[in-house]
């Protein structure tokens, strides 16, 4: 699921900024954003709704999987559960016309993507969970797609946070992935403990959830901070001339985002030598950042549990 949703993601954002078709112009429209990350999330371009997208494979490889490891024969279970998925894809899209972000023409195209997408993904999700739990060279194989695509990938017409989104995602699919092959067989195969059940009890899921989370969220930080020390180290130890757009100010000439500042970062991917004066070691950041987090997720965490009995 984890890595279906940075698939996602990615193919989702790379059309957005080859096709840099905008939202719903407003006025006349009215657009709701009552959040921060609402106010983020509308400078991003509409075509395809990633919502849309998302919920469409998402949900559909839920109820794939659900449906598959449960081995329902029954018809009307199958048919409920596709309602309930129609029904669900449908409200999105709906709701994300009524608070004024898309179109109906993103809503279509948000649809026809992610089931192509999920079409996809079943066809080789199975593939890619014996690569990651058995195949040769998984983490450094990972660590060069992930660097991949921080370069592979459109610059917009106009700068959005669609780049920072993919690297975020490209940064958790990387950290589950290396930590999932090295440790499957000892925290995560098929007979683990599952929860309501003898071997998992209500109080020691309790514990884990207190265990876990903030672990999770320390190591979230400190990856953060890490990278926010290494990263210009490193890069001023190579010669490798940065800047960076929002995470070390010092490194920002003029203190702001400016719109030239930014796009540039996004189409000078960290460590990529081009035409450009500086990288944007924010990328680096991020990424590392968020590997972190996941890494924690499949890897440290359980191996905490371990050591705790929980």
């Amino acid at each position: 699921m984890t890595l279906l949703m940075a698939f996602c993601d990615y193919l989702g954002n790379c059309i957005k900024d080859v096709v840099s078709a905008p939202r719903p112009s407003s006025p006349p429209v009215r657009r709701i954003t009552a959040t921060k990350d609402e106010k983020e999330n509308a400078l991003e371009y509409g075509l395809p709704s990633s919502h849309t997208l998302n919920t469409v494979c998402l949900s559909g490889y839920l109820l794939h999987y659900v449906l598959s490891y449960t081995q329902y024969e029954d018809a009307s279970m199958k048919f409920v559960g596709l309602a309930l998925v129609c029904l669900l894809v449908g409200l999105i899209g709906l709701g994300r016309i009524y608070l004024g972000m898309h179109s109906l023409v993103d809503i279509i195209g948000g649809l026809a993507v992610g089931l192509v997408i999920l079409s996809f993904w079943l066809t080789v999700h199975q593939y890619v969970d014996i690569f990651v739990v058995s195949g040769q060279n998984v983490t450094s194989f990972w660590a060069a797609l992930s660097f991949l695509l921080l370069f592979a990938y459109p610059t917009p017409e106009l700068p959005t946070p669609s780049f920072e989104y993919h690297t975020a995602f490209n940064g958790v699919a990387f950290g589950i992935v290396a930590g999932i092959q090295q440790t499957y067989h000892q925290f995560h195969h098929e007979a683990v403990a599952r929860i309501f059940t003898p071997q998992l009890t209500i109080p020691t899921f309790v514990g884990r959830m207190l265990v876990g989370i903030p672990t999770i969220l320390l190591v979230k930080f400190c990856s953060k901070a890490l990278a926010k020390w290494i990263l210009p180290v490193v890069s001023n130890t190579l010669g490798i001339p940065i800047k960076s757009t929002s995470y070390i100010p010092s490194l920002n000439g003029n203190g702001k985002k400016s719109d030239k500042i930014k796009q540039s970062g996004y189409s000078q991917k960290l460590f990529f030598f081009s035409q450009q004066d500086s990288f944007d070691v924010d990328t680096g950041i991020r990424f590392i950042q968020y590997a972190g987090l996941a890494w924690s997720v499949v890897d440290l965490v359980p191996s905490l549990f371990s050591h705790l009995s929980l």
